[in-house]
């Protein structure tokens, strides 16, 4: 079999009057992250993950923030657009593990929900996602709490 493995990142700012979206799930907060659709950094990161491991170029050339029709669009449903290419293409994913970079809010109390919606937006098993959350100790941008942003790495397999 052939494995292949992909790495994303993204950034956002933080904005007042959005939702805050990461992973797929509605998190309390006072502000959201700013962008052409829910902004959600880590669903961006994953999905470029799974470009990358796929050869199939990344989000922005495929979504690109210049085009309408995503405006406000879910982030899932960006995720499931990914997953159909990585079908037509024979990739299964064998494994997503990401990392959120932010100080506040707090991300711990919402990472196994997360889990549960990147899996069920993918068809795959909970097990095969891994969500992390880390400060970025107060230093920098993500530090002084401007906005957040998401590492990822996904593994697939051709079929």
């Amino acid at each position: 079999m052939v494995t292949r493995s992909g790495i994303g990142y993204d950034i956002h700012r933080f904005a007042k009057d959005r939702e805050l979206w990461l992973g797929g799930v509605k998190i309390p907060s006072d502000f959201g992250l700013e962008g052409h659709s829910d902004a959600d950094v880590l669903l961006h990161a994953i999905a470029d993950a799974m470009l990358g491991a796929a050869a199939l170029g990344d989000i922005g050339q495929h979504f690109p923030n210049t085009d309408p029709q995503w405006k406000g669009i879910r982030s899932t449903e960006l995720l499931k657009k990914v997953q159909q290419m990585l079908t037509v293409n024979s990739y299964l994913i064998v494994n997503i593990d990401a990392t959120l970079i932010m100080e506040y809010p707090k991300i711990s109390p919402h990472t196994k929900e997360m889990c549960e919606v990147i899996a069920e937006t993918l068809g795959i098993e909970n097990s095969q996602v891994n969500i992390k959350a880390t400060t970025n100790e107060t230093l920098g941008a993500l530090g002084r709490s401007e906005g957040a942003a998401a590492l990822a790495i996904v593994t697939v397999q051709l079929r």
